[in-house]
């Protein structure tokens, strides 16, 4: 038996395996990560896909940026230290939900690429999708649903991304949707043309 440090004894050679969870489910577990600045439309298209998936009678499950502070996070504030720190757990917390067979729908702000690789090495790479959603600043400021782009304009929200604090685009996402030229229905088809090849199990 493996004895880890502060005598933690894993048991996960012992339990059932991903295989096992994904063959009673008919399906492959995966990440979809959605990246972008406030507003992008990332959870819009998030609910819309999880209910796509659901008609298909695949189970999904959705992390979003709001509900997981306001839960397992709601003790971190938004230092670069915490904001490591949620990417983290929120990795964590996500790598179990796929090794059950889920597909799990990630909508968080991620703001640069050490963040969102850290991320995907906890998840592993071969089952993270990284999804940009790159509507512009001037658009997502436009929209502004929550009031935020006003409040970080007047100085009342410090380290604000993409006023005053740098967002940074992905090098190489496994797919891009602009919302202010996108409806949500074309962004859902386009990402269901990339996961459902993911998660079909081929008999």
């Amino acid at each position: 038996m493996e004895v880890l440090e502060n005598n933690i004894y894993p048991i996960f050679d012992r339990m059932l395996g991903r295989e096992d969870k994904e063959a009673l489910l008919g399906q492959r577990g995966v990440m979809v990560w959605f990246t972008g600045l406030s507003g992008s439309g990332k959870s819009t298209i998030a609910i819309a896909l999880e209910r796509e998936l659901h008609k298909r009678g695949l189970l999904c499950r959705i992390l979003d940026g709001d509900n997981i502070r306001s839960g397992i996070n709601n003790n971190l504030g938004f230092s670069p230290e915490d904001r490591v720190e949620n990417i983290r757990r929120i990795a964590e917390v996500g790598k179990l939900f796929v090794d059950t067979g889920v597909i799990t729908i990630a909508a968080f702000i991620s703001p640069n690429n050490e963040l969102r690789e850290m991320a995907s090495a906890i998840i592993g790479k071969a089952d993270f999708l990284e999804v940009y959603v790159s509507t512009p600043l001037a658009e997502c400021e436009r929209r502004d649903v929550k009031g935020l782009y006003a409040k970080a304009r007047k100085g009342e929200i410090k380290e604000f991304t993409g006023v005053s604090a740098p967002f940074e685009a992905p090098e190489r996402p496994d797919l891009s949707l602009d919302t202010s030229v996108l409806s949500v229905e074309q962004s859902v088809s386009r990402l269901l043309e990339l996961i459902i090849p993911k998660v079909e199990i081929k008999h």
